[in-house]
C-alpha cells in the first residue's frame, strides 16, 4: 500500500514505521492516537538530528531547545522547528489531556507537518533533489493508498483512449466497406454471367433463324425449278 512517505522508507526505516502508523491510525479514525504518533516521529527526528551534539537532553522540550539553540536562524530550520513544536504541543494534548476531543483536523494537520519534517530529515540526511523538493502531501493517497496521477499523466492516458476508441470506430466502417464490395462483387459477376447466358441465347436464336430462313430459300428455288 502506498504512502506519502515512501520516500523516507529507503532513509530511516524506523521512522517510515512510526509514521505510516500515524496515518493508518488515521483512516482508522483514531485521531489522538495519530497525533501522538506523530508526536513520537517528531522526537526520534530530534534526537536523530541531534545526533553526537546531544549531551544531557533527555526529553522532547530538552532536544528542542538544543536544537533551536544551535540553529542558524534561516526560513528553513525555522519551520522545520515551528513543524516540530507543533507536532510535540498537540501530541501533549493528546496524552496527557483530561478530556480528549475527537479532531480530525487538527490530526490531518499533524500528518501534513510530519511530511515537511520528513522533507527536511531527507535533505539533511541525503541532500535536496528536484524530486524531493516537488512532493505534496496528498490527503488521498492516505485515505486510500492510491497515488493521484499528474496531470500530464492523465492527459497521455486520455489521450491513448482517445486514439483506441478512433481506431475502433474506424475497424467496423473497413468492414463494412470490405463487405460491401464483396457483395458489389458478387453482383457484378452474376450480372456478367446473366448477360452472357443471355447472350448466348441470342446468339443461338439468331443462328437458329438465319438457318431456317436458308432452308425456306432452299425449298423455295427447289420448287421453281423446272
Amino acid at each position: 500500500m502506498a504512502t506519502n512517505f515512501d520516500f523516507l522508507k529507503s532513509t530511516d526505516k524506523n521512522l517510515f514505521d512510526i509514521i505510516t502508523e500515524a496515518e493508518k491510525l488515521y483512516r482508522d479514525e483514531y485521531f489522538e492516537q495519530c497525533m501522538g504518533q506523530t508526536r513520537r516521529f517528531g522526537e526520534h527526528v530530534c534526537k536523530d538530528v541531534l545526533g553526537n551534539r546531544r549531551t544531557t537532553e533527555e526529553t522532547f522540550d530538552d532536544m528542542l531547545a538544543t536544537l533551536k539553540d544551535k540553529s542558524k536562524g534561516n526560513p528553513q530550520e525555522k519551520e522545520f522547528l515551528d513543524d516540530l513544536y507543533f507536532l510535540k504541543k498537540n501530541g501533549n494534548k493528546s496524552v496527557h489531556g483530561a478530556t480528549v476531543k475527537k479532531d480530525g483536523l487538527v490530526a490531518l494537520e499533524c500528518l501534513q507537518r510530519a511530511f515537511e519534517v520528513a522533507i527536511s530529515y531527507s535533505v539533511f540526511k541525503n541532500g535536496p533533489s528536484d524530486k524531493l523538493m516537488r512532493l505534496q502531501y496528498d490527503t488521498e493517497l492516505m485515505l486510500t493508498g492510491k497515488k493521484n496521477k499528474s496531470l500530464s499523466e492523465r492527459y497521455s492516458q486520455a489521450k491513448i483512449k482517445a486514439q483506441k476508441t478512433k481506431s475502433f470506430e474506424e475497424k467496423p466502417k473497413k468492414l463494412v466497406n470490405k463487405t460491401t464490395n464483396k457483395k458489389q462483387a458478387k453482383k457484378y459477376k452474376v450480372q456478367k454471367e446473366k448477360t452472357s447466358k443471355i447472350s448466348l441465347f441470342w446468339i443461338i436464336m439468331l443462328i437458329a433463324f438465319t438457318m431456317s430462313l436458308t432452308t425456306i430459300g432452299l425449298l423455295m428455288l427447289s420448287a421453281v425449278k423446272p
